[in-house]
């Protein structure tokens, strides 16, 4: 576990809409800590820090609750849909050693074929990891991929200690050459028929030239 990943949580005891929007003010994160059988217990965060903290996917919090260590997986964060400020966030206890289920991006490098694209069908997989190392990522190289290349969930390779749990045959990436746009009958005709109007002042000068 991370130095950087140590968090002060004070535990609160006042709920509700009013009493979570002074935490907010007071620039910190309501949240509640749960699972292994244990009593949610209501915390509050604090809003800078933490909010740094769970940029990165499945992050991992060493909380310091009234001067004890608790191992947090933050579950799910929820933010307000158009300040985007954090209003709530979701904690699940985790122990050393244990394995947990999370999904992990999926992120590719590098260039396909000159003339090809690759299509990201599956932006995560979901992985059991030992909860203090989950992967921030999983990094596929698409480089030099020829058209018509596939690579499914089982042909990805993946952290040390990690297992698959998605569909093995499940399509990850997927490297194709773009269709060519098709302008339609309709644009079709007009170019045509724009053809010959284009022409007629050419076959008048040649007209009035034999003349």
């Amino acid at each position: 576990m991370e130095q950087d990943n140590k968090v002060v949580a004070d535990a609160r005891e006042t709920f509700g809409k009013g009493a979570a929007r002074k935490i907010r003010a007071a620039g910190k994160i309501p949240a509640v800590l749960y699972g292994h059988g244990t009593e949610p217990q209501h915390l509050t965060l604090p809003g800078h820090q933490v909010a740094l903290l769970i940029r990165k996917a499945n992050a991992v919090l060493d909380l310091q609750i009234a001067g004890s260590s608790q191992i947090a997986l933050v579950k799910d964060v929820q933010k307000d849909p158009v300040h985007q400020v954090i209003e709530h966030i979701d904690l699940i206890v985790i122990k050393r050693g244990e394995k947990v289920q999370v999904e992990v991006p999926v992120h590719t490098e590098g260039e396909s074929y000159p003339g090809t694209i690759a299509d990201l069908d599956a932006k995560t997989l979901l992985l059991e990891v030992e909860a203090t190392h989950i992967p921030e990522n999983i990094v596929l190289s698409i480089e030099g991929l020829e058209e018509g290349t596939q690579i499914h969930a089982k042909d990805v390779e993946l952290p040390k200690g990690a297992t698959l749990v998605s569909d093995p045959d499940a399509l990850v990436v997927l490297v194709h050459v773009p269709q060519k746009v098709d302008l339609g009958e309709e644009a079709a005709e007009a170019a045509a028929a724009e053809a010959p109007e284009a022409e007629a002042p050419a076959e008048e000068t040649a007209a009035e030239s034999a003349e």
